[in-house]
């Protein structure tokens, strides 16, 4: 099986697939931006979205939370649509919150930071699609 760039195969990301409880980094309110349609696509695959947004109460719904650190509950994945300058903060507060995984969606990606959270028994996907990989791999 190859591997990408980084480093998982396609049965390790099926794996991260099969978490529900997803927290979204960046998510927008905005139709038609990646951070709105992306989440959209996976709430109506059945999985538990949590908005990450310190600009928004709700979104599409849903309670939004000003960062990682404000969500009273533990997630298993948090996906990341924010700029890769931003991903050194943010990867301390996802470390904290003790996910199986952090996906960082296309463009992202920090090795110094992923490094971190894979030091802390954390799977990392960067630079790649949750929606596109979801259905590539699993509709």
């Amino acid at each position: 099986m190859d591997r990408a760039n980084d480093g998982l195969t396609d049965s390790e990301i099926i794996g991260i697939l099969k978490l529900k409880s997803i927290a979204v980094v960046g998510m927008s309110r905005n139709p038609g931006k990646a951070a709105h349609d992306v989440p959209r696509y996976l709430l109506e695959h059945g999985y538990d979205v949590v908005p990450i947004n310190p600009n928004a109460d709700r979104i599409m719904g849903l309670k939004a939370f000003a960062s990682l650190t404000d969500i009273p509950r533990p997630v298993d994945l948090i996906n990341i649509f924010r700029p890769s300058l931003d991903i050194p903060q943010l990867i301390e507060s996802a470390i904290s919150k003790n996910p199986t995984a952090i996906w960082l969606q296309l463009g992202i990606h920090h090795k110094q930071s992923e490094d971190k959270a894979r030091e802390n028994g954390i799977k990392v996907v960067y630079d790649r699609c949750i929606k596109i990989e979801h259905g590539r791999l699993m509709v």
